[in-house]
C-alpha cells in the first residue's frame, strides 16, 4: 500500500492498488465521482478485490478519531453481508449470492465520512434448496457451529447442521476452506462495531432459527387429503422466535385465504401446496430480513452532514455462472453480466472510438463484438424474454412453465442468439432437454431450465401467512411486513421486472461517475492454487474483450480533457494564459502547449478537446501544475499576511495612541501623589532622627520601626549557615541587646540542627575519632592526616575469610577484619596473615588456621612507635597458654589501634613510645624494636639483632 499510494499510474506494474489510488487522487483534484466496475466469473476474486481496494482506502486516507469508527463500519459490514448473502457454490466456496453496490462517499479532505449500500436480487431460493456439492448460506452454518450453548439453548437448535433440511441438500455442511467458527465470531465482532443493539441483534438470530425450524416442519395427509403438521415441536419454536399466536400460524401453514366476492374462504392445503407455502414463507421472511439488515448498515453508515460529498462506488456483482442445471437466478445473474459487459463496452471501446471520429483525430476503426443484440433479447418491451415471462405470469388462464417456453419459441425463436431443442438442429438437439432454452451470451453458450421460472418471478406469498406476519412481535419482522401490504390491491411487480428496473437504476448510476475497471480472470476450474489453464484463460481474455481493449488502448491516446478544463486547470503553467485568457479555450490551450513544450507526436487538437498519447506527457505537466500552484499558493498567502498585518497595524496603532494618552494622564496623576507622600516622609523621618535617642514617642516612633525593619531585613540575608561561622551582623545601638538575643537562638538552632544530622553511624565514627584523638594526639606522626579520613567498618568482607576459619569461631560475631603482616618473635621473619576482632577476643590467622588467639581480658596492652611507620605490639600475659606479645604491622594503623582498644576496653593500655620498645618473647626473655627515621620506610633485623623500623618524617 505504502509503495502505491501517492505514485502516478503508469510508474508501478498493475495492481488494484495503484487502481483505488488513482481513482482516490483524482477524485480529490478534480472533486468528481468515481466508480470501480469488478467483474469476472463466479470464483474470480471479485469480493476478494473489492475488500482489497476498501482496506486501502482505510489504510490510506487522513482520519481522526471519529473517522475512525466509519472507517471500522465500512469494513466490518463485509463479513457481516458476506454471511448473510454468500454461500459455496460448485465454483466458489465464498460466491456472492446478491449484487452489492457500495459508495464510499468523502469530504473535501479526501476523508471517507460515510457510505451507502444498494443490494440486488438475494437468491432466496437457496434458503429451501441446494444443489449437490454447495451450502446454504454461510450465517446458519456459522450460528450453529459458533453461537453460545445458551444462545442455541434459547433458539432451540443443535449443534448439528445434519438436523436441518434447509442445510443438508447438498450434502456438504462442512467445508475444509471455511472455518465457520472464526467467521462468527468476526461476525460478532461486526454487529457490535456497526452499532446493532442487542435486542436488535436477538431478534435477527430468532428469525435465523425460525427459517431453519420452518424447514424441519413436516405434513402428512388426512383422510380428506388435506395437509396436516406432524410434530408440533418445530412450530412451537417458531411461534416463540417470531411472537406470533401458535394456532394462527399453524393454520397458516395449512389453509390458503380465498378472497370470493366480498367474503373470506379458508381453503385446506394438500400436501404439496403446504410445503410450497412452507418454504415460500422462509424465502420471504429471509429475503427481507437481507434488506432490513442492508438498510441497518446504512444506517451506520450515513453521514448526518449535509454538506456536497464526492463518492467512489464499488461495484461487487455476482460472476457470470454455467452450472449442469441453471434456473431463474442464473439467468437473472448472467442478464446481469450482459449488461454491465455492454456497459463497458459503450464506456470504452465504443465510446472511445466514436469520440475519435467525432473530434476529427485520425483513427484506423477496431471491430468488436457488440453484445447489445443479447441485452435487447432478454430485456426489450413487449419483445424480450422478461416482457414474455412477465406476460405469462400475468395472464388468466393456466400458464405453466411449459406455455412460457412455447411462447418463447413463437416470439424470439428466430433471433440468432436464442435456441430450444425444437428449434435446434439434429446434432445441437440432443443437448437440450424439452424444458430448456438456450442463450448465446458474450461469455458462451448457457442451457436455462425452464422449471420453476414463473413460480419465481411471481415470488407470491399467501395473504392469510402475510397477515400472520405482520401482526409478529419480533422488531424485524415487524418492520419487514408492514400492515398497509395488506391493504394494497394492485399486483405487485414480478422479480424479473423489479431486477431490471433496478439494474437500469444502476447503469445510470454508473454512467453519470468517472468508471475505473476491474477484470478478475479465474485461473482455473478447480479452485487450486497455483495452477493456470491456459484454455480457460484464453476463452476469459476472447470473450471479455480484452484484446480489443488493449489495441484501442496502445493506438489511442492515454488522456482527454475538455479544453475549457484542462485550460482552467492548467493555465498558471502560462504568463500569457494566467489569471484569464481573453479569447477562445482551444486558442489557450494551444498557446499554454506551446509554452509548456510539447512536441507534436505527445498530442492532438480536436473540435472541442485536447487528446495526449503518453502518460508521461502528463505526468511531466501535472509535476509542474504541483510546483506551480505551491508557488500561487506561496504568494496568495503572503498577500493575503500582508494584509492581515496591515490592518492589525493599524488596529493595534490607534488602540495604542488611546491607550498612550490615558497612561500619561495616570502617570502624571500618581507622580503628584507620590511626591506629596515623599516631602511628608522625608519630614517625619528627619524628626525621628533627631529625636532616635528619645524614649518611644509619636516623633519617633516611624523612624525606629524603619530603622529595625531595615536591620532584621538584613540580617535574614546574613545570618550563619553552620555552627562554625562565628560572623554576625553589627546592631544599631538601639538593638544591641535584641541583636545578642537573635544570636544566641540562632547559634541554639545551628546545634540542634547539626546534632539532628548526626546518624547512628557518624556518631560511632566520631566516638572512634574522639578515642584516636585521646590516644594519639600530639604523639604519633600522621595522625593530622587521618583525621580526614573515615574509619571503615572492615577491610576485608567474609567471603575473603577461609570458611574453615569462620566455622572455627562460628559462635562469635565478627567486627572488623584487616590484613596484616606479622614478624616472629625470634627472627622477626615477616609473614602476611589477616586479624579478626570479635566482639570477645583478636585472632590471627593464617589461612584455615587461627594462628593465635588473644582475649580481650588477657590482653595486657598495646604499644606502637611515635613515627609514621604502622608497626604494633599487642602485650600479653606471660603463662603457658600465650606464645609471646604479637609483632604486627598494618596500613590503617590508627584505625586498626582505636578499634582493638575500643573492643577490649583498654584504651588507657595504649602506649606511643619513643627511640625503642620492649616486648616479651618467651618466658624469661625480652626482646627490643628500634625506631628511627630515614629516607626510605623499612624494616629489617639489625646486626645488634634488634628489630628496625625505619620511617619517612611527615610534613606536620
Amino acid at each position: 500500500m505504502e509503495i502505491y499510494q501517492g505514485v502516478n499510474f503508469f510508474e508501478l506494474p498493475p495492481h488494484i492498488y495503484a487502481i483505488a489510488d488513482n481513482a482516490y487522487r483524482v477524485m480529490c483534484a478534480e472533486y468528481n465521482n468515481h466508480f470501480i466496475l469488478i467483474s469476472g466469473e463466479s470464483g474470480a476474486g471479485k469480493t476478494e478485490a473489492s475488500k482489497k481496494i476498501l482496506q486501502y482506502f482505510a489504510v490510506t486516507c487522513p482520519t481522526t478519531e471519529q473517522l475512525q469508527i466509519v472507517r471500522d463500519r465500512l469494513l466490518l459490514s463485509n463479513p457481516v453481508l458476506e454471511a448473510f448473502g454468500n454461500a459455496k457454490t460448485l465454483r466458489n466456496d465464498n460466491s456472492s449470492r446478491f449484487g452489492k453496490y457500495m459508495d464510499i462517499q468523502f469530504d473535501f479532505k479526501g476523508a471517507p465520512v460515510g457510505g451507502h449500500i444498494l443490494s440486488y436480487l438475494i437468491e432466496k431460493s437457496r434458503v429451501v434448496h441446494q444443489n449437490n456439492g454447495e451450502r446454504n448460506f454461510h450465517i446458519f452454518y456459522q450460528l450453529l457451529e459458533g453461537g453460545e450453548d445458551d444462545l442455541l439453548r434459547w433458539l432451540g437448535l443443535e449443534r448439528n447442521p445434519q438436523k436441518y433440511m434447509y442445510l443438508i441438500q447438498g450434502r456438504c455442511a462442512k467445508v475444509s476452506s471455511i472455518n465457520d467458527k472464526s467467521d462468527w465470531k468476526t461476525v460478532r465482532k461486526a454487529f457490535s462495531v456497526i452499532d446493532f443493539a442487542e435486542t436488535d441483534i436477538e431478534h435477527l438470530f430468532g428469525v435465523i432459527a425460525s427459517v431453519l425450524h420452518l424447514g424441519n416442519i413436516q405434513y402428512e395427509e388426512d383422510s380428506n387429503g388435506h395437509a396436516i403438521i406432524t410434530n408440533g415441536s418445530q412450530i412451537k419454536w417458531i411461534s416463540k422466535l417470531l411472537g406470533v399466536h401458535l394456532s394462527i400460524l399453524q393454520e397458516a401453514l395449512t389453509h390458503r385465504k380465498i378472497e370470493a366476492r366480498s367474503e373470506e374462504v379458508l381453503s385446506p392445503l394438500n400436501i404439496d401446496l403446504a410445503f410450497c407455502a412452507r418454504d415460500a414463507a422462509a424465502k420471504a421472511i429471509y429475503g427481507r430480513t437481507f434488506t432490513w439488515l442492508v438498510n441497518k448498515i446504512n444506517g451506520s453508515l450515513a453521514n448526518k452532514d449535509l454538506t456536497r460529498k464526492t463518492v467512489i462506488g464499488l461495484l461487487d456483482i455476482y460472476g457470470f455462472e454455467v452450472f449442469d442445471t441453471n434456473s431463474f437466478e442464473q439467468f437473472c445473474i448472467n442478464y446481469c453480466n450482459e449488461k454491465l459487459q455492454q456497459l463497458l463496452i459503450e464506456m470504452t471501446l465504443k465510446a472511445e472510438q466514436e469520440e475519435y471520429e467525432m473530434e476529427g483525430i485520425e483513427w484506423e476503426p477496431i471491430p468488436y463484438f457488440n453484445n447489445k443484440i443479447i441485452c435487447d433479447l432478454v430485456e426489450e418491451k413487449h419483445k424480450g424474454i422478461i416482457s414474455i415471462l412477465d406476460e405469462e405470469c400475468l395472464r388468466p388462464g393456466e400458464a405453466t412453465d411449459l406455455s412460457f417456453l412455447e411462447k418463447l419459441e413463437e416470439k424470439v425463436g428466430d433471433h440468432a442468439h436464442f435456441l430450444t431443442r425444437k428449434l435446434a438442429d439434429q446434432k445441437t438437439r440432443k443437448s437440450i432437454d424439452w424444458v430448456d432454452f438456450r442463450l448465446l451470451h458474450y461469455a458462451g453458450e448457457v442451457t436455462y431450465c425452464v422449471v420453476g421460472f414463473l413460480e419465481k418471478n411471481n415470488d407470491l406469498l399467501y395473504r392469510n401467512l402475510k397477515e400472520v406476519l405482520c401482526k409478529s412481535k419480533n422488531g424485524i419482522i415487524k418492520e419487514c411486513f408492514l400492515p398497509s401490504e395488506l391493504d394494497n390491491r394492485r399486483r405487485p411487480e414480478t422479480v424479473a421486472t423489479q431486477f431490471k428496473n433496478s439494474l437500469g437504476s444502476l447503469i445510470e448510476i454508473l454512467m453519470s461517475k468517472e468508471p475505473s475497471y476491474i477484470r478478475c480472470i479465474k485461473p482455473n476450474e478447480g479452485k487450486e492454487p497455483g495452477k493456470f489453464d491456459d484454455v480457460l484463460i484464453r476463452h476469459q481474455v476472447k470473450y471479455l474483450g480484452l484484446m480489443e481493449h488493449l489495441r484501442v488502448r496502445r493506438a489511442g491516446f492515454a488522456y482527454r480533457r475538455k479544453y475549457e478544463l484542462f485550460l482552467q486547470r492548467y493555465k498558471s503553467l502560462c504568463p500569457a494564459t494566467w489569471p484569464h485568457w481573453p479569447g477562445p479555450a482551444a486558442d489557450g490551450v494551444e498557446t499554454l502547449i506551446k509554452h509548456i513544450g510539447y512536441k507534436p507526436e505527445e498530442y492532438k487538437l480536436g473540435r472541442t478537446k485536447i487528446f495526449i498519447r503518453f502518460p508521461r506527457t502528463l505526468f511531466a505537466t501535472e509535476d509542474a501544475f504541483e510546483y506551480s500552484k505551491h508557488l500561487l499558493v506561496t504568494r496568495i498567502q503572503a498577500r493575503y499576511k500582508g494584509c492581515l498585518g496591515k490592518r492589525e497595524y493599524k488596529k493595534q496603532k490607534e488602540a495604542a495612541i488611546k491607550l498612550e494618552a490615558c497612561w500619561r494622564g495616570a502617570l502624571a496623576r500618581k507622580e503628584a501623589k507620590r511626591r506629596v507622600w515623599a516631602v511628608e516622609t522625608i519630614k517625619r523621618f528627619i524628626k525621628g532622627f533627631i529625636n532616635r535617642k528619645n524614649p518611644l514617642c509619636p516623633e519617633n516612633d516611624e523612624f525606629i520601626r524603619f530603622v529595625q525593619y531595615t536591620y532584621l531585613t538584613k540580617l535574614r540575608d546574613h545570618v550563619p549557615k553552620n555552627v562554625l561561622d562565628k560572623n554576625w551582623l553589627k546592631p544599631p545601638a538601639i538593638l544591641e541587646e535584641t541583636s545578642e538575643m537573635l544570636k544566641k537562638i540562632c547559634m541554639r538552632n545551628l546545634v540542634r540542627q547539626y546534632c539532628q544530622g548526626i546518624t547512628a553511624e557518624k556518631k560511632a565514627q566520631l566516638q572512634q575519632k574522639v578515642v584516636a584523638s585521646a590516644i594519639f594526639r600530639g604523639k604519633k606522626d600522621g595522625y593530622l592526616q587521618s583525621i580526614s579520613q573515615p574509619f571503615a567498618d572492615t577491610r576485608l568482607s567474609e567471603k575473603d575469610i577461609n570458611p574453615k576459619v569462620l566455622q572455627l569461631i562460628r559462635g562469635e560475631k565478627i567486627k572488623y577484619v584487616t590484613p596484616v603482616v606479622k614478624y616472629d618473635r625470634n627472627g622477626f621473619k615477616a609473614r602476611e596473615r589477616q586479624l579478626l576482632l570479635t566482639q570477645a577476643a583478636a585472632y590471627v590467622v593464617e589461612m584455615a588456621k587461627i594462628k593465635q588467639k588473644i582475649d580481650y581480658a588477657a590482653l595486657k596492652g598495646i604499644s606502637t612507635s611515635n613515627l609514621s611507620d604502622g608497626l604494633l605490639v599487642v602485650h600479653v600475659p606471660e603463662d603457658n597458654k600465650q606464645k609471646g606479645d604479637v609483632i604486627l604491622q598494618c596500613e590503617h594503623i590508627f584505625e586498626t589501634v582505636t578499634k582493638l582498644s575500643m573492643l577490649a576496653n583498654k584504651q588507657n593500655a595504649v602506649q606511643v613510645v619513643q627511640g625503642s620498645l620492649q616486648f616479651h618473647i618467651s618466658s624469661g626473655k625480652e626482646g627490643m624494636i628500634a625506631f628511627t627515621t630515614g629516607q626510605e620506610p623499612q624494616i629489617y633485623k639489625a646486626k645488634n639483632g634488634r628489630l628496625t623500623v625505619v620511617s619517612t618524617r611527615t610534613k606536620s
